[in-house]
């Protein structure tokens, strides 16, 4: 059975600090988690790549958005089905570990790891950009650097500063939204005072080639650019491993993962294909959102969105290199990384496992200033099916896991898989499906990105397999000595 990671509650002040290498604080208070689940669910790619999207199927990139968002549902049912029974900072790597073997959770850890350390130079860029063009006195590296530091810093302060941090990042980045969603709806429906858009309307939908003006095939071709602007669901099971009630917390961000899906996702998207015909140039040369702003005549639609954008930059930053830290605190716990990575400060704070994750995030920053199209690319495509191998590993320790947690303890299934197991192996056969139409993807370099993935990935698993049988090894010696 994966074991837990040791949780303490925060001292009031800092008299009697727990004494180092006491585990994980349990730091983070309810809003904390609240605004986490929802914020978690909007990442800068909802704002920067929705527009290549639009643009491939029309407003048919509702139902990419749709069904993604199922698939992204049924998951997250199947992850917090585990995490409320065994709530731990590992998630679906823990739980993977315990359902499918120590080489599954090996693997899925490094490859989570992998993508966030990636995702941190991807967004440490894409803010840096924004930063510069507000202050080009400071160059773009040096942006970069100054929000690796902050975030840096806020991380290894303690979990409470990510938790506070994250509140208001994602709370504006919710105002922002729902503020969009409000305007834009009022306006498509006509009842916006002050507002001249005669764009706006529901004909949008259907009146320029039609819902699907590019046919059928085209909603699969959405699919592959929207599905992984969802990557991140899963952050508030990782989180609850450091609350004070982590089944609650658990529960009630798989409970609400439809709504904030829908609302945010398909709301704020049909908003967009509304105000705008979707063959919109605005739409291609400022993004979709920009584009959709600008035609309610709002001054500075470009900078509001800059904003909102870089707070969904450094929101994501923070999430990452905290998800990052928190995988990489899980891996050394049981063995599959060094020990050092779950050694904690007096604050309940994984310093060695932060750092190392921010140095590589650096490398990667580094690679994509110095060989933006050979060493990053690489990595940035060896990490991007990453999302949709995670989601696989998790269907299949759910099967597997709901059965011995119902022969164990099954008071712990206070969340429940629908259709146990029909609609699992139906969303595992749809991940695999997506992943097979990638491999045909190649004006979106859908190909290559999965190719490098699996090569990245069949690496990692002959280590783990090494590793599972050097251990193998040991404990056969160790026990023919205790016997001899």
């Amino acid at each position: 059975m994966t074991s837990q990671p040791t949780l303490t509650k925060p001292e009031d002040g800092p008299e009697d600090p727990s004494p180092p290498g006491s585990g994980l604080q349990a730091g983070l208070k309810n809003r904390h988690l609240t605004m986490i689940a929802i914020g978690g669910v909007i990442g800068a790619g909802l704002f920067v790549g929705s527009s290549s999207g639009i643009a491939t199927a029309g407003p048919g990139i509702l139902l990419s958005y749709a069904l993604v968002g199922t698939l992204v549902v049924l998951v997250m049912r199947m992850l917090g089905e585990m995490s409320a029974a065994n709530p731990t900072s590992g998630s679906f790597s823990a739980h993977a570990d315990r359902a499918l073997g120590p080489w599954a959770g090996f693997s899925i850890g490094w490859l989570y790891w992998f993508f966030w350390v990636v995702v941190l130079a991807v967004e440490a860029t894409a803010g840096a950009k924004i930063l510069e063009g507000w202050i080009p006195a400071v160059p773009q590296w040096g942006w970069a650097l100054i929000v690796m530091f902050v975030l840096t810093a806020t991380n290894l302060a303690s979990v409470g500063s990510y938790g506070e941090f994250e509140f208001w990042f994602a709370g504006i980045k919710v105002v922002a939204i729902a503020a969009f969603i409000v305007v834009g709806g009022l306006a498509v429906f006509g009842v916006l005072p002050g507002v001249d858009s005669e764009q706006a309307g529901l004909g949008n939908l259907t009146e320029h080639g039609g819902f699907l003006p590019n046919g059928p095939g085209a909603i699969l071709t959405g699919v592959l650019l929207v599905v992984f602007s969802f990557m991140g669901s899963e952050i508030p099971t990782l989180a609850a491993g450091e609350s004070e009630d982590p089944q609650r917390a658990v529960t009630k961000a798989t409970n609400s993962i439809i709504w904030r899906i829908a609302v945010f996702y398909l709301g704020s998207i049909f908003v967009v294909v509304t105000l705008l015909p979707w063959d919109s140039q605005s739409i291609v040369d400022q993004g979709s959102y920009v584009a959709a702003l600008g035609s309610l005549g709002i001054p500075n639609a470009g900078q509001i969105m800059n904003f909102i954008v870089l707070t969904s930059v450094l929101s994501c930053l923070n999430s990452g290199l905290y998800t990052a830290s928190r995988m990489a605190f899980s891996l050394g716990e049981r063995g599959d990384a060094p020990r050092a990575f779950a050694r904690t400060t007096r604050r309940g704070v994984p310093q060695t496992a932060i750092l190392s994750s921010v140095v590589f995030g650096f490398v990667a920053v580094f690679f994509n200033y110095k060989f933006p199209d050979t060493v990053f690319l690489f990595l940035l495509n060896s990490s991007g099916a990453v999302a949709l191998f995670v989601w696989l590993a998790i269907c299949f320790s759910q099967l597997r896991l709901r059965k011995i947690i119902q022969a164990e303890a099954p008071e712990k299934l206070v969340v429940r898989m629908w259709l146990y197991p029909y609609l699992t192996w139906a969303a595992a056969a749809v991940i695999v499906f997506v992943l097979g139409y990638m491999l045909t993807d190649t004006e979106h370099d859908g190909r290559s990105t999965v190719l490098l993935s699996l090569l990245v990935a069949a690496l990692v698993l002959v280590v783990a397999f090494v590793k599972q049988r050097i251990t193998a090894r040991k404990a056969v010696a160790v026990a023919v000595v205790e016997k001899g």
